[in-house]
């Protein structure tokens, strides 16, 4: 039987394939689906600001993949924080409990219930064409994400690691933040209002995320037991009509 009401800082796939399901994709605006939304994607939003002046100085190419500063550094460590805390937030606010500080251990556990390492994303302005980047694709195999357990050598040891802080990660990474909160909010950005620049549609395969400076792709296959099979107008009036993902 598919998931008859919506887990917390969740979204997937509905039982008719689509993200909508005719408007019930409105149980992402509901008060008790998270904790201050709007926080996390902001934090989106003034990182890609940050991305896209970076650009000013670093032409999106793959002949600068390797380029690295203490610029690409500190937007590098202020990614993977966000990284770290959303994933942190949707263990929390689902009711996971752990004596100690959470760790990579725990936030694979996320992929059971987001389907993270299905999702895409695409860099529409690239000089060679849209590149597409799979940021989450072998974590479930190699243990960590490469950009993430680069962004901890080059935070523990930056001298040594200085290299590691590139310009390759740090795309992978702000990715795979990008995914984070597509896969908690779609492309609602609480504000009703975008400030990034606009690219057109390149294929019907993706759409804008949200911010606009990305494209992504959604997972298209998830199982049919375990998509979402719900009318939201029957439960929006729940006292809380959400559950905890059990991990």
């Amino acid at each position: 039987m598919a998931i008859q009401r919506p887990f917390r800082r969740t979204v997937r796939q509905f039982s008719d394939g689509s993200y909508a399901n005719g408007g019930c994709s409105r149980y992402i605006l509901h008060p008790k689906y998270s904790v201050d939304s709007a926080h996390y994607v902001r934090a989106l939003n003034v990182i890609q600001k940050d991305v896209v002046y970076l650009f000013d100085y670093i032409e999106p190419s793959d002949a600068n993949l390797s380029c690295y500063s203490f610029r690409t550094h500190e937007l590098l460590m202020r990614i993977c924080i966000e990284v770290e805390a959303n994933l942190k937030a949707i263990l929390l606010e689902n009711g996971y409990t752990k004596a100690g500080n959470l760790n990579m251990a725990d936030y694979k556990k996320v992929e059971g219930s987001h389907f993270l390492s299905c999702y895409a994303i695409q860099i529409p302005i690239w000089r060679e064409g849209p590149r597409t980047i799979y940021p989450f694709e072998n974590w479930m195999d190699v243990g960590k994400p490469v950009w993430y357990q680069d962004y901890n050598a080059a935070k523990h040891d930056r001298h040594a690691a200085f290299p590691k802080a590139n310009f390759e990660n740090l795309l992978q990474a702000v990715a795979g933040l990008v995914v984070l909160i597509s896969s908690q909010f779609r492309d609602e950005d609480f504000s009703r209002r975008s400030s990034s620049i606009t690219i057109e549609e390149i294929s019907d395969e993706f759409e804008d995320a949200v911010g606009g400076l990305f494209r992504i792709r959604y997972p298209n296959n998830i199982a049919t037991d375990l998509r979402y099979d719900f009318s939201w107008d029957s439960l929006m009036d729940d006292a809380d009509p959400f559950d905890g993902y059990k991990y």
